[in-house]
């Protein structure tokens, strides 16, 4: 058991999330014994630790902090199985040795950074009004005939800040290395355990640092940052020797080794960290994480490219075997997609990395390495199924798990016990999930994904349903992400359940709607999540606000919404009888209001407005046959009212068309009169647009109308048919191109002759004789009867 020189504590510099560090300190740690570990960490965290322990918590997971006045400002601390910490951690608790966070809190962090935040916030205001007042000193001074004014110099002699060393860089250069990130894996991540003394490596890591720290001049807000987590953590180093402590671990960034191997006076310490006491209250808790999460693409700043190859290299510290398991490991999964991928290329895949290791003069053949034999003897040069081995092994879909006895806010536990009971937990990608809502359970995960969505907990987002003819089916995009923790945590203000939080979310959302349609979205949303708590309110505020409005237009964009919400009320079983009444005063009011609102429009309008008719059209198919009466009574009036544009009109003659309450004899004498020269002709183009929207069957099946469009059209004169061509070909654009191709040969082929009516005098009989038989063995009838008398 070794002693530490001078009562110093071991120091173990580490790189976050490295198998070969992780490696390191579990070596480091057996061999010292130490009776305290201390942590890089928040301290905040300290009563989470022995969760640990728990067989339940699977890694990658990481420590949630946030501030309990503001939610959002949060903070992670990922750990996989993988990382040097976690494995301190785990040693901690597995032999029974106290283990510590001693990072600067995350109460003084979150305190600095709100305080920068308004620095720069008062700073920005001080420019813009320094920037008004140089404005208006120009302005005078070119007024009274002055040269332009100077603005204040900066300090010539002030160069820009010094920028961070990159010690990992600056190592490399000096080992004669351009590639930083492949020395580093070389001499650390890559080095499996030996027999020689465990603290030997730490200790060269630590003379290393020392060395790149002697010059270290750099003034900013991020290195004062540094300065105060470094006087914490030699704080917290004395607090553990006054506790009789004297075996000492600390787990730390391999930059900040020197600053606690030669520690100043603790009054100096003391001095550093006084003016910088905790005032913001945090909440701490244990999350999921995932591999993709730890990724650099993910934007975690200590994050790592590829953590499923380090999770493998921690896995397998025999060297015989790591590049073997790996690449079983990818020859399985290409031959699960379809590629033919032998026991054969595994073997070769193995010697050409090894090869290609020994050529670049590297200890063990790296992530390089093995891509690059995967690529050449299992993909014959394509790099197509790389993408299938980078997503799945090389960054991977783990997931990690937490136990429910960790703390949590109420909001979050509440949550947990619906994905258990609805057994939809979160998952590492995303999926589709279908739902039948007459089933039940379906109907309950609906149910929590809609309550949610109110809540602004977007794990689930509607997609795109296959096709189907009723309204009881819904599909969704599952996407858990870490952060959806925080959109908890922030929730929570509103209720200690999902239900509870979402319904008064709901009513807090009706109530600040700046619109109708806002009001009749969130009713609708209300529905979908099953919120009868809210529902009152929210109707009280729907029918206020439908009451005092007298907007046509904003009614006709509100009825949709409360009509969907009525055929999901039928479909959950929800009572919608106070919906009910508010859609009928809606459907009374548009139709008293529609000609009215229709009167005066420019073509902008009037396309807006037919918009809106087509969506009321459409929303009262689902109403009672009454509602359809009073909307068809509507659309009659608006087809026979001439001094109102000719898109609606003609819309609504379409319509009622299409519902055969207006045959085409009575529709060809209204198109002839739109088409007559003493209506102007963009009016006339406008009629046939809406009237021809939605599909060119109506033209192809009635030559009348047919005809008296095609003679319209020819009839233009070439001025105004060059005026109106964009609105003909806009109309004629959305027929199916089978519509358009029949149509044109209809248009060029002229048609035939029509035949004479039969008369007596013109019957022959002998034509008629020959078709007998054939019409006779047809019916069944016997040949004696097939002739004419």
């Amino acid at each position: 058991m070794p002693n530490s020189p001078s009562g110093q504590p071991f120091l173990l510099g580490v790189r976050h999330h490295g198998p070969g560090s992780a490696r390191a300190v579990a070596a480091a740690l057996a061999q010292i014994e130490p009776d305290v570990v201390l942590i890089e960490g928040p301290p905040e965290a300290d009563v989470l630790l022995s969760f640990a322990a728990d067989p339940d918590m699977r890694p990658p997971v990481a420590l949630l902090a946030h501030a309990i006045d503001d939610p959002a400002q949060a903070g992670f601390w990922p750990y996989a199985d993988f990382s040097p910490e976690w494995v301190a951690i785990r040693y901690a608790t597995d032999h029974g040795v106290p283990v510590r966070f001693i990072d600067l809190p995350v109460a003084v962090t979150f305190a600095l950074d709100r305080a920068r935040k308004e620095q720069a916030q008062e700073q920005s205001a001080r420019e813009q009004s320094a920037d008004e007042q140089s404005a208006d000193e120009e302005k005078s001074g070119r007024e009274s005939g002055e040269g332009e004014s100077q603005g204040a110099a900066g300090d010539p002699e002030a160069g820009p800040e010094p920028a961070r060393v990159d010690p990992i860089a600056a190592l490399a250069r000096l080992a004669g290395q351009d590639d930083p990130e492949r020395w580093w894996e070389d001499v650390i991540e890559h080095r499996l355990p030996t027999g020689t003394d465990a603290l030997t490596p730490f200790r060269a890591l630590g003379d290393a640092m020392a060395a790149l720290r002697e010059d270290e001049s750099a003034s900013s807000d991020e290195a004062d940052v540094e300065r105060l987590r470094e006087a914490h953590m030699r704080q917290s180093i004395r607090s553990a020797r006054r506790a009789g402590h004297g075996r000492i671990a600390v787990v730390c960034g391999a930059w900040h080794m020197p600053a606690l191997a030669t520690m100043p006076t603790a009054a100096a310490d003391r001095a550093l960290l006084a003016p910088h006491k905790a005032k913001v209250k945090v909440e701490t808790t244990w999350v999921p994480w995932t591999h993709r999460r730890l990724a650099q693409s993910s934007g975690y700043g200590a994050g790592v490219a590829s953590p499923g190859w380090y999770r493998h290299l921690y896995a397998n510290a025999d060297e015989s075997e790591l590049l073997p398991r790996w690449f079983v490991r990818i020859a399985s999964l290409l031959r699960e997609a379809g590629h033919p991928v032998s026991s054969a290329h595994v073997i070769e895949a193995t010697r050409h990395a090894a090869a290609l290791a020994a050529l670049r003069g590297r200890p063990l053949a790296g992530l390089d390495e093995t891509i690059e034999a995967v690529r050449a003897v299992m993909c014959d040069g394509v790099d197509g199924p790389l993408t299938l081995v980078h997503d799945a092994l090389v960054v991977g879909d783990v997931i990690g798990e937490v136990p429910d006895t960790v703390p949590a806010v109420p909001l979050q536990r509440d949550l947990s016990r619906e994905q258990r009971r609805l057994r939809i937990k979160p998952e590492p990608l995303a999926r589709k999930l279908e739902l039948d809502l007459r089933k039940e359970s379906h109907a309950d995960r609906s149910r929590l994904l809609n309550r949610l969505a109110l809540l602004d907990i977007p794990w689930g987002v509607p997609a795109r349903a296959r096709e189907s003819k009723g309204t009881f089916r819904e599909t969704w995009r599952l996407d858990w992400q870490p952060e959806l923790a925080i959109r908890v945590a922030e929730a929570g203000v509103w209720g200690t359940t999902v239900v509870a939080a979402a319904g008064a979310r709901a009513a807090d959302l009706a109530i600040r709607a700046d619109s109708l349609a806002d009001v009749t979205d969130v009713a609708e949303r209300c529905l979908r999540a099953d919120l009868p708590d809210a529902l009152p309110v929210i109707m009280r505020v729907l029918d206020q606000r439908a009451a005092l409005d007298t907007d046509v237009g904003r009614l006709a964009e509100a009825l949709p919404g409360l009509v969907r919400a009525l055929r999901y009320g039928d479909v959950r079983g929800t009572d919608t009888s106070a919906l009910a009444t508010v859609v009928d005063g809606l459907v009374v009011r548009i139709c008293v209001g529609l000609l009215p609102a229709c009167a005066g429009l420019d073509d902008d309008g009037a396309k807006e407005m037919r918009r809106r008719l087509d969506d009321v059209h459409t929303a009262v198919q689902l109403l009672t046959d009454g509602q359809k009466d009073e909307w068809y009574a509507t659309l009659g009036r608006l087809a026979d009212r001439e001094n109102l544009p000719g898109l609606l009109t003609g819309r609504a003659t379409r319509i009622l068309l299409d519902l055969g309450r207006l045959d085409s004899e009575a529709a060809a004498p209204r198109l002839a009169r739109a088409l007559t020269r003493g209506v102007p002709h963009r009016e006339s183009a406008a009629w046939i647009e809406g009237f021809l929207a939605g599909g060119g069957m109506l033209l192809i099946h009635d030559d009348r109308l047919t005809t008296l469009v095609d003679e319209w059209i020819a009839t233009t004169p070439a001025d105004l048919f060059t005026e109106i061509l964009p609105l003909l070909r806009r109309t004629f654009s959305t027929f199916a191109a089978a519509e358009r191709r029949t149509l044109g040969e209809r248009v060029r082929t002229p048609s035939r002759i029509p035949a004479p009516a039969a008369t007596a005098d013109l019957f022959d009989t002998e034509r008629a004789d020959a078709v007998l038989p054939l019409l006779a063995e047809i019916l069944g009838l016997g040949r004696s009867n097939a002739s004419i008398s």
